[in-house]
This record gives C-alpha cells, structure tokens and sequence, in this order.
C-alpha cells in the first residue's frame, strides 16, 4: 500500500483528504505544520507528499526546499491561491504539480495516480497486498489463498483491494461504490451488496475460506475481518 503524507495546518482539511483517498488504497499520514512534516519524512516511507502553501512558521515553499535537499520524492502543492506568480514559485522550489482550492476530489486523485505512475519500477511500492494469509496481485487482477486461484472482475477487484487495504476499518457501502465505480452517482447504493453477495459465492466455489472474512456490519456496510 503506498503511503502519501497529509500536510496542511487545518484538520478539516487533512481529515477531508484523507477521506477522498482512503477508498482507493492509499495509506494517509497527516501533518499540520511544516516541522511535523519534516519529522514524519524522517520516520516513515512516503511515496507522496501533498503539501500546502499557506501556512503558518514554516509554509509550504520552505518545507518543499527542505524537501528538496534530501529527497526526490513526489511534492503535489495545494493552495487556496490561484496566482500564476505562486504556481512558479512551487515548481521553481521544487514541486512536481500544483492544484488550486477548492480542488475536485477525482482530480485530485487522478494526479497522484499520475504521479506515482512516473516513478521508477523500483520505487513503487509492491503490486500485491499480503493480508491473513490472502494474497492480491494488482498486476493479474487474481486473489490468492494459499495453492488456491480466483480471477477477479474489476469492479470485485477494487472491492477487495479496498477492504484488505484496512482490513479492521469497516467501510460503508458509499466508500465502497465509491472505490469500485470511481464516483457514479447514478449506481445504485445496493449494488454493492449485490456485488459482495457474488463475491462470496465466487470465493467459497474456490475453496476460499470465505465466512471468515468480508464481514457484514449491519446499518454500516462491509469489513474484511
């Protein structure tokens, strides 16, 4: 699962970021200074950063110049400003790409999707997501259970990967659509249910021991265990 580092000195913000990217397997970590930043770079593997300009003590131009000195990593800049004099000023410090508030969360995260597309084989992070003995290949769109094989569809793919990317988090049926129909509105909330109902029969078919896992949490939606 790739990391991407939050920073931005409103929690809303953060907590409505990570909101958007969650459903699509990224792990978020969040800061809400430049400083904090700075240490959490030092502490965990991030493949990405989206960086806020405005901010108080340090902002964002400085942290990318830091940044800049130690790291080739991924900056996405963001900024409630659409000055062009400013969107030269983050690329000519250092940052890969920029976009404005308030931004369209498929926007935003066809960008890091682009993004993390332009780095290098060995800088990307594993193609398969290793959970309870549960193996996912992104590369084949198959799940594995020890010998056992299952080919997935797409739509069940972005299912599972979703669920396995936090396997204790209970997703409601709305991430859910909202990770495996990329925001169609005009998709039914209970297609997911069917979705899921197919999955289970498909997985336990293959030997998979299914009832232990993609648990219905009734009211809400859907958790892996």
């Amino acid at each position: 699962m790739q990391t991407i580092l939050l920073v931005d000195d409103e929690q809303r913000m953060l907590d409505l970021i990570e909101l958007f990217l969650l459903p699509h397997g990224y792990r978020c970590i969040k800061a809400n200074s430049g400083e904090k930043a700075l240490e959490l770079l030092d502490k965990e593997i991030v493949s990405l950063v989206l960086l806020d300009v405005m901010m108080p003590k340090m902002d964002g131009w400085d942290v990318c110049q830091k940044i800049r000195k130690t790291s080739d990593i991924p900056i996405i800049m963001l900024t409630a400003r659409s000055d062009k004099l400013d969107l030269v000023k983050g690329l000519e410090t250092g940052a890969d790409d920029y976009i404005t508030k308030p931004f369209d969360d498929r926007e935003l995260v066809a960008r890091i999707r682009a993004m993390l597309r332009r780095l290098p084989a060995s800088e990307v992070e594993s193609e398969v997501i290793v959970e309870g003995g549960f193996r996912l290949d992104k590369e084949t769109y198959a799940l594995h259970y020890a010998d056992l094989r299952v080919q997935l569809t797409l739509k069940e793919f972005f299912i599972i990967e979703t669920l396995l990317s936090r396997p204790k988090k209970t997703f409601t049926r709305e991430e859910l659509l909202q990770a495996a129909w990329d925001y169609n509105t005009y998709t039914d909330i209970r297609t997911v249910d069917s979705h899921i109902r197919n999955l289970r029969d498909k997985l336990k078919s293959a030997g998979f021991p299914i009832e232990e896992f993609i648990k219905t949490v009734w009211g809400i939606g859907y958790k892996w265990r």
